[in-house]
């Protein structure tokens, strides 16, 4: 089955159609600049032209860069802030031709983390994982067993009184022009904080610096085992695509295992529980 997957960032939107069975894209993907500054009806567009490239009409899952809660975004850390509160399924939907229902969204690391887990470097893996994402920002996603954790936000730590993605992103780098040696110091730090919060049994590095991997993750000084994302730059497009995907299967370690009943409390005379 084949389902288009478009990544929305901070600099660039990209998509192509995905096999949903086999997690590869059908085509090469295409790309064009994020729209600046980026607001609804700029990204609408770009959007659309995405996807007219390929002439589809069908399906479409976006990889979209905030918290995501019933299709509306609700922060804005590396987009227009214009986009808070804003339906952005629908508002991508008005504009797509073979979706005027909405466009399913999905936070843009969750998106690359679903991705990995089910075709790339998390695959079978159990425990705790973390997806993170070095870019135009620091995206995460989290796992436990397989199953998501939607929306977290780590890449916003306090590192050091700084905002952790302001300091240690792919975009930072550049910024301060960092040698590898520099800015893994600065990934150490980060990833760090995230052992001594979650205790990970396996940190997926993804996003643009995934694609440079060779270069920095021997320097990285921690106890997880560290490794590159498989999809590398493409898990966005994947993870998007696999979202939309109509039935269950199409949508890999999305959905919570069904909670378990615990017996009623025993409530002592007073009512107050023992």
């Amino acid at each position: 089955m084949q389902v288009f997957g478009v990544d929305i960032g901070g600099t660039g939107i990209k998509g192509a159609p995905v096999d949903i069975d086999e997690g590869t894209l059908t085509a090469p993907r295409f790309r064009l600049p994020t729209p600046q500054p980026a607001q609804p009806a700029a990204i609408s567009k770009t959007v659309a032209e995405v996807v007219a490239h390929f002439g589809w009409t069908g399906p479409v899952g976006a990889a979209f860069p905030a918290v995501i809660k019933g299709g509306a975004a609700r922060t804005a850390a590396n987009i227009d802030p214009v986009w808070v509160g804003t339906d952005v399924a629908a508002t991508l939907g008005s504009v797509l031709p073979g979706s005027p229902g909405g466009v399913a969204v999905v936070n843009d690391a969750d998106a690359a983390g679903v991705a990995e887990m089910a075709f790339g470097a998390g695959r079978d893996v159990g425990g705790v994982v973390i997806m993170t994402t070095f870019g135009t920002g620091i995206g995460t996603a989290v796992f436990l067993h397989g199953q998501l954790v939607p929306n977290t936000e780590l890449g916003h730590l306090e590192i050091g009184g700084y905002d952790a993605e302001t300091r240690a992103s792919e975009a930072a780098r550049e910024r301060d022009d960092l040698s590898w040696e520099k800015w893994a110091k600065r990934v150490t730090r980060y990833l760090n904080a995230l052992e001594a919060l979650l205790w990970p049994d396996l940190i997926i590095i993804g996003g643009g610096a995934s694609r440079k991997s060779d270069r920095f993750l021997d320097r990285l000084e921690v106890n997880t085992k560290v490794v590159a994302a498989q999809l590398q730059n493409e898990a966005g497009i994947v993870g998007a695509a696999l979202f939309a995907g109509a039935s269950d299967q199409a949508r890999p370690k999305m959905t919570a295992r069904p909670t378990r009943r615990r017996p009623p409390a025993t409530r002592p005379p007073g009512g107050r529980r023992p």
